[in-house]
């Protein structure tokens, strides 16, 4: 397939807010949280407040002598203002470096220093409690969010900074960049440009805009780190949706504003809609009108579609699921609707989007790819980040004549269906798709909250579950949940909020089979020795 060649501006992160609060002025975004950087403005504010707001940090980070092309890293407690302050900076033309609050402060003090003397975003907290010393020298110069610090030059004392024009760098000159998942090791430092951001827009508005032909509310929680967020403010708020922002999934809060709220679009991680099927149980009936679950970063299962779409009373609900990666975007999709039951295959990630990505499925060893031989999946797509910062030679290795390589294994069907079984790095010799046990274990067995299986340094598949409320796994229901399922080990049992999570919650699974082996026990097993 040849891919569409089109104009491409760039998407201008800096003026986002302002450009959609001209369109609809009285559009608002709602909180769950108050905002460091401006905890005056309550958690219910207008768009135009909000670009006013990025207006004011601008002026201020100017001040401070940040000027266009100087990187500036974003590391504070958790919050939206890490968007904004992010929005705030490439409105002055510098290049926001996103780093999620869950980092260790080593990891950060490390990717600070590839970034090569960039200014550093931070608060007081992060810096007593995560952040070494070193930070200090490895930074232009070290702001604060909140608190203060010694040596470090507080927002807020640049109040009052005259505004500044906005400053529109071109298309192709980097715009943002995130890091990797770090499921793998130490985060890579993903580049974007505002062509390879538009690019990434283009397909998840196609997509939406014949589902949601009305004006929805929209509720996000969605990693504030995360290139995804961007893509998605950005189609919300130039319809003019008014938004929800949640830093908090808890599924009792999120039930509490959702009743209040009732939401038409939930946009969320796969980990989180796995804890929010509780609020199919709510009798308020909290996700009564949401007419679009959509669902990025990773295949999700069954189980979790169906309880959702349940719980809804829009006609004709969609269960949307974007397959993707920070490094390439969206690449394919698929919809989930009622009519679907719990056996449809969650291994089924969807179809490229025509004309703006493509996929294909390459061998392993010289065989046919097929079911019981997965290949490498590959993406082409103008989303394609442009780099890896400072590790340029690691981001060749994964191109090959445009195409990316996915670091997953897969195969088509004959309809072009792309079907993901497994990571490269997690596959288990010989068991099949962990995944797809993943999937039948949930369908099976209602009290798991999570279930991830990890190979034992002798390749044993071993399998890691977690329950509702901490209850034990029943052995009887274990064993009747596995028949049929390739030979596994007895489960161990792990609180959830124990195991080792990505910005987006995605487990880290080798940083799990690595505690395993090492003999760590979750806080809920010792609590019960």
């Amino acid at each position: 397939m040849i891919l569409q060649r089109i104009g491409n501006k760039g998407i201008r992160l800096g003026t986002l807010f302002e450009r959609a609060a001209r369109k609809h002025p009285t559009n608002v975004v709602i909180l769950d949280h108050d905002l460091d950087i401006a905890p005056q403005l309550g958690r219910r504010a207008t768009v135009a407040e909000v670009a006013d707001l990025i207006d004011d940090m601008a002026s201020r980070l100017w001040a401070a002598n940040v000027r266009p092309s100087r990187r500036v890293v974003v590391y504070k407690s958790d919050g939206f203002d890490i968007t904004l302050l992010a929005c705030a900076a490439v409105r002055i033309g510098a290049v926001p470096v996103l780093l999620s609050p869950k980092l260790d402060g080593e990891t950060v003090a490390e990717l600070v220093r590839r970034t090569d003397q960039p200014y550093l975003l931070t608060d007081q907290n992060k810096l007593e409690t995560e952040l070494p010393a070193s930070v200090f020298e490895e930074a232009e110069q070290v702001l604060l969010t909140s608190g203060s610090y010694k040596e470090a030059v507080e927002l807020a004392s640049l109040a009052g900074s005259p505004r500044v024009p906005a400053v529109t760098m071109p298309p192709e000159h980097p715009t943002l960049i995130t890091h990797t998942s770090g499921t793998t090791g130490t985060p890579k430092l993903a580049v974007h440009t505002g062509a390879t951001l538009q690019a990434r827009y283009r397909p998840q508005a196609a997509i939406t805009k014949p589902l949601l032909p009305g004006r929805e509310t929209i509720a996000m929680h969605v990693s504030f780190v995360h290139s995804r967020l961007i893509t998605a403010l950005a189609i919300s708020l130039f319809r003019g949706y008014p938004i929800v922002v949640l830093a908090d999934s808890d599924p009792r809060k999120a039930a509490d504003l959702f009743a209040q709220l009732r939401p038409g679009i939930l946009e969320a991680h796969p980990n989180s809609f796995m804890e929010w099927e509780e609020l199919a149980d709510d009798p308020r009936k909290p996700l009564a009108n949401v007419k679009l679950f959509s669902s990025t970063f990773d295949a999700i299962h069954p189980r979790t579609v169906q309880r959702l779409l349940a719980a809804t009373e829009r006609t004709a609900p969609v269960f949307g699921q974007l397959y993707g990666q920070s490094e390439i975007g969206p690449a394919v999709a698929r919809s989930f609707s009622r009519r679907r039951g719990l056996d449809a295959d969650g291994r089924c990630v969807g179809m490229p989007f025509p004309g703006m990505t493509d996929v294909r499925v390459v061998s392993r060893n010289g065989l046919p790819v097929s079911e019981t031989n997965p290949g490498f999946i590959e993406v082409k797509s103008d989303g394609r980040i442009v780099t890896y910062l400072g590790e340029q030679e690691r981001y060749d290795k994964q191109v090959n004549d445009g195409w990316w390589r996915m670091g997953d294994v897969g195969y088509r069907t004959k309809w072009g269906c792309v079907h993901l079984l497994d990571r490269e790095v997690d596959m288990i010799e010989g068991f099949g798709s962990t995944l797809a046990a993943e999937d039948t274990l949930f369908t099976r067995l209602e009290e798991l909250s999570e279930v991830i299986i990890i190979p034992d340094e002798s390749g044993r598949a071993v399998p890691i579950v977690c329950t509702r409320d901490d209850k034990p796994i029943d052995p009887a229901a274990w064993k009747a949940a596995t028949a049929g399922l390739p030979p596994m080990a007895e489960p161990v049992q792990w609180r959830q909020s124990d195991l080792p999570q990505t910005a987006t919650t995605k487990i880290k699974r080798l940083e799990l089979a690595r505690l395993i082996a090492a003999g760590t026990t979750s806080q809920l097993i010792e609590e019960k020795i």
